[in-house]
């Protein structure tokens, strides 16, 4: 049980980071204010989970095999290490790159063609931006990593990758299941979701790439260290 809620606790941070992606939040909010929001956005929805759990799957794979054939613990240490490292230059990074007052956020260019995106394609695209996203990879895998860790059983595995998928879905998968289930009511609360994630997504994603980044530095070095 300790170790269950070791890995719950160490991948909450990395959870809620890919829930606040701006781009796929906004982009789900567009394809329910399309033309045809019951086909694309579920495919949207269901593209982002299917990519999280493979991300997951195969990091978890990989780091298994990895700590299965380590003789010491090391290599754990030095790849918290290296992920602490990359999420303080990515905090950094989206800080610099942050609109500067009064400058409207600019979305990227595919978004403009999302009205008329096949189910497939919506299919693909939320695949993409939640398993091949350079940051939300980064973050996955740092959840995989956490859990493997911990050495936790089959079942608590599954408990972990089923928490960590539901919480970095709740952003993209919410809004359209509200949407499917009371759509005369959604209008406003997806606009002003939209608009504060364009306004303030900079600063929140800073503030937890930077705690994620502190948190995985301190335990790699405290590891190799200790």
């Amino acid at each position: 049980m300790n170790g269950l809620s070791g890995a719950l606790g160490n991948l909450l941070p990395a959870a809620l980071g890919v829930a606040l992606s701006p781009v796929p939040i906004i982009a789900t909010v567009l394809m329910l204010m399309s033309g045809h929001p019951r086909r694309t956005a579920p495919a949207f929805a269901l593209g982002w989970v299917v990519g999280l759990v493979v991300v997951m799957s195969l990091v978890l794979t990989a780091a298994g095999s990895a700590l299965d054939t380590s003789s010491t613990s090391d290599t754990t240490f030095w790849v918290k290490l290296a992920l602490g490292l990359l999420f303080l230059a990515l905090g950094l990074r989206t800080w610099r790159h942050r609109p500067r007052p009064g400058e409207p956020a600019e979305p990227p260019a595919w978004m403009g063609r999302l009205d008329g995106l096949s189910p497939l394609a919506a299919l693909g695209l939320g695949a993409a931006l939640s398993g091949i996203n350079p940051k939300n990879l980064a973050l996955t895998a740092s959840a995989a990593v956490a859990i493997a860790s911990g050495g936790p059983s089959t079942t608590a595995t599954v408990v972990c990758v089923v928490v960590f998928v539901v919480i970095a879905s709740l952003l993209v998968v919410g809004p359209v299941l509200a949407f499917l289930v009371a759509a005369d009511r959604t209008a406003a609360p997806l606009q002003a979701l939209k608009t504060f994630m364009e306004v303030h997504n900079a600063a929140i994603m800073t503030v937890l790439l930077g705690v994620l980044g502190l948190s995985m530095l301190g335990q790699g070095l405290g590891g190799l260290l200790g």
